[in-house]
């Protein structure tokens, strides 16, 4: 008998902007990323996501009908602002902590000092747009694709240094500063001088190395991220490996979860991630797979409703070929992290409430309401196989067993 949980993020695909924006994230009010693709796309078809419910969540007239063989519902997101390593963390069941958000000169000469400390040859090469130069190879900086003083990224060419050394840096930055996340990433046919020329200076004053212009995801491209207060032995892959279960991480989800032992496939290209999902479900007899499609939070930050259309009509194809090959003790979620709007006036992600599809062959069709988590996709899983549950998150699978397991 073959037992699979398969948990598809689609990223940045948000519905609907939370409530406590418009004290905190005034820019991010009016945001529906799903709602406003619909609107606005030339071209979108997305039959097995109907299907599945999700016009009982989105509630769109141009999708046809408002059926559900899924059960339905909206996650909200616990950690701060929209992130998708914190997004990431909390859907696999970590109970996000409060970190310091702050733009990277405020620390920059704490970290400088700590490197040569170690023996590193630190520069700040320009005064009006801060950043470190290391070596004369790796640039840190602020992350400028995401939320203002949450995210520092060691950015470096790796045909001139291995991606080790670009971690023992990236370690370094971490253990000097209390921000969200560290990322460290770098890739091949990559050269410092086109790192330099991608240096720009964001509109709110940060200032980072635009890594989409730069070129550093075409070949060869590596990356960690390094959370703060994140503990891998508390989230669902981890507790379900030592549970004796199998693990599998797909596209950006193997960047950013943390499970030894796990099963990694690297992969950006949104059909490569899909079809991963379908290899290893053909293959995998009982465990966890676990999957992000990227290019949909890249197209949002692109503020390019054509190509975010385009990347959700992917998925939706070979949603349906996932579906036929589930068996009857299956269970598919799928789900967001956040939301990037690409019609609201800005590139950055927008703080959204996530939709929640629950299908499996014997399962029941039910609404499943507003959730205070993402963590409950965690707790979820968890309670599915009957392993000890993650730090957070309060599981729905027993309202949508029904008398099915009994």
């Amino acid at each position: 008998m073959k037992k699979r949980a398969i948990v598809l993020i689609i990223d940045s695909l948000g519905v609907g902007h939370m409530e406590d924006v418009v004290r905190i994230r005034p820019q991010d009010q009016g945001a529906n990323t799903f709602y406003h693709i619909l609107d606005k796309a030339e071209n979108i078809s997305i039959p097995n996501l109907s299907r599945l419910g999700i016009n009982k969540i989105v509630k769109h007239p141009r999708l046809n009908g408002n059926t559900s063989i899924a059960s339905y519902g909206v996650l909200n997101l616990q950690h701060y602002g929209a992130d998708s390593y914190a997004g990431h963390q909390e859907i696999m069941g970590t109970k996000p902590m409060k970190p310091l958000m702050e733009p990277f000169k405020n620390s920059m000469m704490t970290v400088k000092r700590a490197l040569e400390e170690q023996g590193y040859v630190v520069a700040v090469p320009d005064r009006d747009k801060p950043y470190l130069f290391v070596n004369e190879l790796v640039i840190v900086a602020d992350n400028i694709e995401t939320d203002y003083g949450q995210i520092y990224n060691i950015t470096a060419p790796l045909d001139a240094i291995s991606f080790d050394e670009v971690l023992k840096i990236g370690n370094m930055v971490r253990n000097n500063v209390q921000v969200n996340r560290v990322i460290a990433l770098g890739g091949k046919e990559l050269s410092v001088e086109t790192l330099i020329n991608s240096i720009e200076r964001r509109g709110d004053g940060l200032v980072g190395v635009n890594s989409p212009k730069s070129g550093v995801y075409k070949s060869g491209y590596q990356v960690r991220h390094l959370g703060y207060g994140v503990d891998p032995e508390k989230q669902i892959p981890s507790i379900l490996k030592k549970a004796g279960k199998e693990v599998a991480l797909i596209g950006k989800m193997q960047d950013i979860i943390q499970c030894e032992g796990a099963t990694k496939v690297v992969a950006i290209d949104t059909e490569k991630v899909m079809k991963e999902i379908i290899n290893t479900v053909d293959r995998m007899n009982e465990g966890l797979i676990a999957a992000t499609v990227q290019e949909t939070d890249l197209a949002g930050h692109a503020e390019d409703v054509s190509r975010y259309s385009e990347k959700l009509m992917i998925v939706d194809k070979y949603l349906e070929m996932i579906i036929e090959k589930m068996e009857k003790d299956d269970l598919l979620i799928i789900s967001a992290d956040h939301g990037n709007d690409p019609t609201i006036g800005h590139s950055q992600h927008t703080r959204e409430k996530t939709f929640l599809l629950a299908y499996g062959k014997a399962l029941d069709s039910k609404p499943l309401g507003e959730r205070e988590t993402l963590s409950d996709i965690a707790a979820t899983i968890a309670e599915y196989f009957d392993v000890r549950y993650p730090q957070n998150g309060r599981s729905f699978y027993s309202l949508i067993k029904g008398d099915h397991f009994v």
